[in-house]
C-alpha cells in the first residue's frame, strides 16, 4: 500500500507539473503575441527623447529625467513608485575646439572624455607623439612625452556582441593616465567607435588622469595619422572647459507591480535613466528604460496579477558611475530574495541569444520560455549569464542570479555616445522583439517557483 501510495504522489506531482509547464508556456506565448503589437516601448523612448533629451548627471537634464520617470511609471499603473536619491562624481562638459596649426592648418571634431581636466585659459600647444596602439605609449619611458600631446589611434573592431568594445576602450579607459605618467600635457584617442563619420564618441575615463583628454573622430584619426607620416612635427591647439561637482545628485527611479503570493520575492529589471550629451541617449540607454518599462508592465497586467513582484528600475548614473553600487547598498538586506536581476543596456536591435542563470535552461519553467524562442530567432544558449548589467553588479556581487539577452551589436557602436544616438536609430519593429523576449521571460519567472540559486548548484 505503502509503494502503490508514494506511485500516486509521485504520479500526481508529474501531472501537477506537467499542467504547470503547459499553462507557462501558454502564457510564454500570449506575451509574446501581445508584446509584437503593443506600442508602449515605443511610446516610453519617443517621450523620453522628445521630451527630456541629454540626461546627464550634474546637469538640469537629470532632474527633469528624474521627474519624468516618476510620472511616465504612475501613469502606466506602476505601484511604490518613488525616487531613492543618491551623490556621485559627476563630471559636466564646457566648450571645447581643438585644431592643427602646422604644418598643414585644419580643425579637428573632438569630444572631450569624463574626467578631462580643463586646458589652461585660453587653451594650450603642443606636437603630438602618436602611437597606433596603447601598448606602443605603454613602452615609452617616464619623462618620455614631456610637453607633448598624446595621440592614440587604435581601431575598434565591429562584432556582433560588445566583445569588440571590450578590447578597444581599454585606450580611452587608461590611455591619458598613462600618457600623463610619462609627462603629456593632454591626450587624444580615436574615438572608440565601428563609424566613419566625423562624429567623435564619448565616454568615461576609469580615472582622472589630471591633463586634457578627448576623442577625436575617426576620420581626424586618420588624419593625423597621415600628418605624422610627411616628416614634419605636427602641432596642436587644444582649448577644453569643464567642471566636476564633486557630489551631484542623482536618482534611481524604482516602481513594482506586486505580486499577488510572493510579494517580498522581487524579479529586478531595469536600464539607466542618465546618458551623454552629444544625442539624446535614444539607444543608451532610453532604449533599455523602454524595454524594461515595457517588459514589466506587460508581464504584470496581462492575465492578472503575478505571482512574484516584478520591480523597474530607472538607474541614473550608469554613464559616470555610482547608480548601481548606491542601489545594491540600499537593498543589501533584500538580495537573498531577489530572485533575478537584469539590464538592458544595449541600444534597440534584436535579442539573438538568451542566457540564463547557471543550470537554469533544463528547467521546466524556462523550457516554456523557450518556446517562444525560435519564431523570435533567439538562441537559447547553455552558457550561463555572467553579467547582467554595469548597474546590476552589486546585487550580483551579494548573489543575486542575472540574466543576459545578448543584442546584436552590428551597429550599436556607429552611434553610442555620439550626437548620432537619436530616436531615428531605432526600428520599433526591433523593439518589439526585444519585449517579447523580456516580458515572457518575465511572466514565466514571475509565476512559477523557479529558484535559480539552487538551478546553479545540481548536479
Amino acid at each position: 500500500m505503502k509503494k502503490f501510495l508514494t506511485a500516486s504522489c509521485v504520479s500526481a506531482l508529474f501531472l501537477a507539473s506537467s499542467a504547470a509547464a503547459a499553462d507557462l508556456t501558454q502564457e510564454a506565448q500570449l506575451l509574446k503575441a501581445k508584446a509584437l503589437t503593443d506600442s508602449t516601448a515605443w511610446d516610453v523612448l519617443e517621450s523620453l527623447t522628445t521630451e527630456i533629451g541629454p540626461r546627464s548627471v550634474g546637469t538640469p537634464g537629470i532632474v527633469r529625467a528624474k521627474d519624468w520617470g516618476l510620472a511616465k511609471l504612475t501613469a502606466l499603473g506602476f505601484e511604490n513608485v518613488h525616487a531613492e536619491p543618491f551623490t556621485a562624481e559627476a563630471w559636466v562638459r564646457g566648450t571645447e575646439s581643438a585644431e592643427v596649426i602646422s604644418p598643414f592648418p585644419q580643425k579637428l571634431a573632438i569630444l572631450g572624455l569624463g574626467g578631462s581636466a580643463p586646458t589652461p585659459p585660453g587653451g594650450l600647444e603642443a606636437e603630438i607623439v602618436l602611437f597606433k596602439s596603447l601598448q606602443e605609449l605603454q613602452a615609452q619611458p617616464p619623462g618620455a612625452l614631456k610637453g607633448k600631446i598624446a595621440v592614440i589611434t587604435q581601431a575598434m573592431r565591429r562584432t556582433q556582441g560588445p566583445d569588440g568594445y571590450g578590447a578597444g576602450v581599454v585606450p580611452r579607459s587608461i590611455g591619458a593616465a598613462e600618457a600623463a605618467k610619462r609627462g603629456a600635457v593632454a591626450f587624444l584617442v580615436r574615438s572608440i567607435s565601428t563609424d566613419d563619420t566625423r562624429l567623435p564618441h564619448t565616454g568615461a575615463m576609469r580615472a582622472a588622469p589630471g591633463i586634457p583628454a578627448a576623442a577625436l573622430s575617426v576620420p581626424d584619426a586618420q588624419l593625423l595619422e597621415r600628418m605624422a607620416t610627411k616628416g614634419r612635427p605636427v602641432r596642436l591647439r587644444l582649448t577644453m572647459t569643464s567642471t566636476v561637482i564633486a557630489e551631484a545628485q542623482s536618482w534611481n527611479v524604482v516602481g513594482e507591480i506586486k505580486g499577488e503570493i510572493h510579494p517580498d520575492e522581487v524579479i529586478v529589471v531595469g536600464g539607466h535613466l542618465d546618458s551623454w550629451d552629444p544625442g539624446t541617449g535614444a539607444i543608451d540607454d532610453a532604449s533599455g528604460i523602454a524595454i524594461a518599462t515595457a517588459a514589466a508592465h506587460l508581464a504584470g497586467t496581462t492575465g492578472g496579477r503575478p505571482a512574484r513582484t516584478l520591480r523597474v528600475v530607472m538607474w541614473g548614473s550608469e554613464e559616470q558611475g555610482g547608480s548601481g553600487e548606491a542601489y545594491a547598498l540600499a537593498h543589501r538586506d533584500e538580495a537573498p530574495k531577489i530572485i533575478l536581476a537584469g539590464e538592458s543596456d544595449l541600444g534597440g536591435d534584436e535579442i539573438w541569444r538568451a542566457r540564463l542563470p547557471k543550470g537554469a535552461w533544463a528547467l521546466p519553467a524556462m523550457q516554456a520560455f523557450a518556446t517562444i524562442l525560435p519564431e523570435l530567432k533567439v538562441v537559447l544558449s547553455r552558457e550561463p549569464a555572467n553579467e547582467g548589467g554595469s548597474d546590476v553588479e552589486g546585487l550580483k556581487a551579494a548573489g543575486a542570479p542575472v540574466v543576459d539577452f545578448d543584442q546584436d551589436a552590428s551597429r550599436y557602436f556607429d552611434l553610442h555616445h555620439s550626437a548620432d544616438d537619436t530616436l531615428d536609430k531605432v526600428d520599433p519593429k526591433k523593439l518589439a522583439q526585444n519585449v517579447a523576449v523580456w516580458a515572457a521571460f518575465l511572466r514565466v519567472t514571475a509565476n512559477s517557483d523557479v529558484d535559480f540559486r539552487k538551478s546553479a548548484v545540481a548536479p
